[in-house]
């Protein structure tokens, strides 16, 4: 996003076209950017009014209603923490006796609107001189926000009781973003956090779900969230933000409520020992919260179930067992990886929309359905069916489910 691009909506004429201006379809773009010139608005106006307004209406899935008040960077959003799960870090500081905290690396302030509706008195920094603009009109609703300009290494916490951080993880170019994965390279890096937490202050910081368990610090809770199985940060928590008696945890968040499955050990896989059994009965699909925490063999003894491979995600017990951690199917026919055998399947059965779900194989779905379904004006059979792919050692085979 060019430096400039949110400051035309800093004017009477800005904020008032951008109110106005609704949601719109990208075919309707070239035709409403048309439609504008001819009413006399500049092009930079135009521009930065429809780039925001295709913004808010990405960000709606993380803010709701909120995001048609809110302004955006494309990077800030694609960063930003959703408000029901912000609403939880708050949460985590009130409860701790936090009342003044430091939110380093605010983006947005997605987290810092979340802390200041507790009550929380904030101080909100960020780096980037358009994000830290965006911030401060987000959080203008809010008194007790101060939003500075600075380096986030650089800056003096005061009298604050706690500090957040949610370390920037992409790198910006005329091409877009990418991810970074390696938590030196963040800004600012983990070794920066673990010298805050050294200090003994709460500290909560904010890391992408792909972290490897090797690269998470001693003596710290670490929660994995995910969002209507959608798998979104992974929360690191110290001194006493960190619950007792929890390494590790994942935490599912959905239309039934909150789940949390938790370990009081580090992740050694070495030390797993999961029961092992057949592809029979009733076929369980982890959360990926469950499977990032290190939870997959924790979630087989809790069901009284079992894995079908040690490498292989998927479990599996005799008798239907209610989970709120795992997506759970039927399985009607357990049959080898083999095109054409499961293409004759296909015709037999009279399949005519396939879900196909792999683990532990190099398949991929989208050929595979094309391969078994044919393409074109071809007639297709009118049944629906599910195939799970996956491989039990070396034999890899196709599971007939049916989704429970």
């Amino acid at each position: 996003m060019p430096t400039d691009s949110i400051a035309p909506l800093l004017t009477s004429e800005g904020w008032e076209l951008l109110s106005t201006i609704g949601s719109y379809s990208e075919r309707d773009s070239l035709a409403l950017s048309e439609r504008l010139r001819k009413a006399g608005h500049s092009a930079e106006l135009v521009s930065a009014v429809l780039t925001q307004a295709r913004l808010r209406a990405k960000a709606e899935a993380k803010f709701g209603e909120f995001a048609q008040q809110m302004i955006f960077t494309q990077a800030g959003l694609e960063q930003a923490t959703r408000l029901p799960v912000a609403v939880l870090h708050a949460q985590r500081f009130a409860q701790a006796g936090v009342t003044k905290i430091t939110d380093l690396g605010c983006g947005i302030g997605a987290d810092s609107l979340a802390f200041a509706t507790l009550d929380l008195k904030v101080t909100a920094v960020e780096q980037d001189e358009i994000t830290a603009a965006c911030a401060t009109l987000n959080l203008m609703p809010f008194p007790e926000v101060r939003v500075i300009q600075a380096d986030a290494t650089e800056v003096e916490l005061g009298e604050a009781d706690g500090v957040w951080l949610d370390p920037a993880r992409r790198s910006t170019s005329s091409s877009g973003t990418t991810r970074i994965f390696d938590p030196e390279a963040f800004s600012p890096p983990l070794s920066f956090v673990e010298g805050l937490a050294a200090k003994g202050l709460p500290v909560g910081v904010k890391l992408g779900p792909g972290i490897p368990h090797e690269s998470i610090p001693a003596g710290c809770e670490v929660q994995w969230v995910s969002v209507d199985g959608d798998l979104v940060e992974a929360t690191l928590w110290f001194n006493n933000l960190a619950r007792p008696g929890i390494r590790r945890a994942a935490l599912l968040l959905g239309a039934q409520g909150a789940a949390e499955l938790s370990s009081a050990q580090d992740y050694l896989p070495g030390d797993q020992h999961p029961p092992l059994g057949p592809l029979e009965g009733y076929l369980y699909e982890p959360d990926s919260a469950v499977i990032r925490a290190g939870l997959v063999v924790d979630l087989a003894k809790h069901l009284g179930a079992h894995l079908i491979d040690p490498q292989i995600a998927y479990l599996c017990s005799a008798e239907l067992q209610s989970t709120p951690f795992a997506r759970v199917y039927r399985v009607e026919q357990v049959l080898p990886y083999n095109v054409k055998g499961l293409r004759q399947w296909v015709r037999e059965q009279n399949i005519g929309s396939l879900e196909i779900k792999k683990r532990g194989t190099a398949v991929t779905p989208e050929e595979l359905r094309k391969q078994l379904l044919g393409s074109g004006s071809k007639k297709k059979g009118t049944t629906a069916a599910t195939l799970v792919l996956t491989r039990i050692g070396q034999e890899r085979v196709a599971a007939v489910v049916t989704p429970l």
